[in-house]
């Protein structure tokens, strides 16, 4: 998912994507969040996307940044939030090597260059369904680059498809023809090559498109590795109709579900 695709989508992202804020029924995730908000604190929200979550986010902390990869998503998100006057925008590609100079979004003047000696910290940040990429690379960078703008002992709330949960989901549509899934057919040549090579790295398609999952124990090595101490890792469940076009009325527990972590900057 390179910042084309992003830029492309971001006039339908409200029905083209997936909306965790909207099927988190548990409401788990605004609650992780609300443990640590505050009104002297900052928070940060990697992967902003349109701005979903500034309606949670920017009435609970004193200073909201969102950045995003992509220009269009973030005009959106300014355009639909002009009552909230603590968020700043800025555009970031949180996979470069490199994250400065930036450019930030102002509200009203369109694209600023804004030029900075270091990376700005933050007292927590949120990164929710973010990390998707299918480059190991890219992927290495982002945690790295998602550390940096936390400040020392600040809070993280993470969220990222769980590989689990998607082999789970297969297993059931194979065994139970959900969604005609025996009529599909088996990848051949170059595109078989590649979905072996990838799911050996926990990359499986959604719609098409290569996507990072992640495994429980992977997170908590990731996390650590990136200098996070992790308290907590927990299901947030979905419908079945969120996985399945049809799904049988049998079929109610275990759901699919995506992991939330609770992570804090060492």
């Amino acid at each position: 998912m390179e910042k084309g695709y992003w830029e492309k989508i971001a006039p339908s992202y409200e029905t083209e994507i997936f909306d965790v804020l909207k099927n988190d029924k548990s409401g788990k995730i605004v609650k992780a969040i609300l443990s640590f908000a505050g009104p002297k604190k900052s928070v940060i929200d990697i992967g902003c996307a349109v701005g979903k979550w500034m309606p949670v986010l920017a009435p609970v902390f004193g200073k909201v940044h969102a950045i995003d990869i992509s220009n269009n998503n973030l005009k959106i998100a300014a355009k639909k939030y002009p009552q909230y006057t603590n968020i700043t925008y800025e555009r970031v590609d949180m996979s470069a090597s490199r994250l400065l100079p930036h450019t930030r979004i102002a509200t009203k003047n369109g694209l600023v260059p804004v030029k900075r000696s270091k990376v700005k910290n933050y007292d927590s940040a949120i990164c929710i369904n973010a990390i998707l990429t299918s480059s190991l690379k890219k992927r290495n960078l982002f945690f790295k680059h998602m550390a940096s703008f936390i400040k020392k002992g600040g809070d993280l709330v993470l969220v990222v498809p769980s590989l689990e949960s998607k082999l789970f989901s297969h297993i059931i549509a194979g065994k139970y023809n959900v969604d005609n899934a025996k009529k599909d057919k088996a990848p051949t040549g170059k595109r078989a090559i590649s979905q072996i090579r990838f799911i050996k790295e926990g990359v499986t398609d959604i719609d098409d498109v290569p996507t990072k999952h992640f495994l429980k124990e992977e997170l908590e090595l990731l996390l650590s590795l990136a200098g996070f101490t992790v308290e907590k890792i927990e299901k947030i469940n979905y419908k079945w109709s969120t996985e399945f076009h049809k799904p049988p009325s049998w079929l109610k527990s275990p759901q699919p579900w995506d992991w939330l972590v609770k992570a804090t900057k060492k």
